[in-house]
């Protein structure tokens, strides 16, 4: 480096460092500034995973939640291997040193993900990455009535009243409606202490 007002690589990266850490910085403070301040007890709420946070934590969780995260991360992280296999295996200083270099590459990574796709195929064989749904089953109860009775009711029109027929029926029966308010519509006994 002659020129020492250049950047060096080491400053670059540091350069784009100091760039993602602003932009990071000023997204979450115009977050701060800008969003709606309107708390409640359920905004406040710890909320994971669609689990309600009641009750004590030493409950039994269901173990598929790790299982599923598990098996995203294996594979997540297996096909990080992808890259550099594309940057190694497009140099054409490689290729043009031997040409069966390129034949080579390609059946590697060939094999590397079928052992992948053949590893997806046996966990997804085993169950472990289909979620469990809840089998609603219809409750049934042995009662002495008949289906048909039920089906009756059910097919059976009846009839709405208008709700403001109703209100000015009320109020033109004056004496049905003190006679409705005036006592409790039964008398409790107490029995009397000697």
């Amino acid at each position: 480096m002659d020129d020492p007002a250049q950047l060096s690589e080491y400053g670059k990266i540091l350069l784009i460092a100091i760039v993602g850490i602003l932009l990071v910085c000023v997204t979450i403070l115009l977050a701060r500034i800008l969003s709606p301040k309107k708390p409640n007890p359920e905004k406040l709420s710890t909320y994971e995973c669609g689990e309600e946070a009641i009750g004590s934590a030493w409950i039994q969780i269901n173990p598929r939640f790790y299982v599923i995260a598990l098996v995203f991360l294996l594979f997540d992280v297996e096909l990080i291997f992808v890259f550099p296999w594309a940057t190694v295996f497009g140099n054409k200083e490689f290729i043009a040193a031997d040409g069966r270099w390129g034949w080579f590459t390609l059946v590697e990574m060939g094999m590397f993900l079928g052992i992948l796709i053949v590893g997806l195929i046996y966990v997804w064989k085993r169950g472990d990455i289909s979620w469990i749904k809840p089998a609603h089953i219809r409750p049934r109860v042995s009662v002495g009535i008949p289906a048909m009775a039920y089906e009756q009711l059910n097919s059976k029109k009846y009839h709405v009243r208008d709700y403001k027929e109703t209100a000015s029926s009320e109020t033109d029966n004056t004496d049905t409606k003190v006679a409705r308010s005036s006592g409790l519509g039964f008398r409790p006994k107490f029995k009397k202490s000697n």
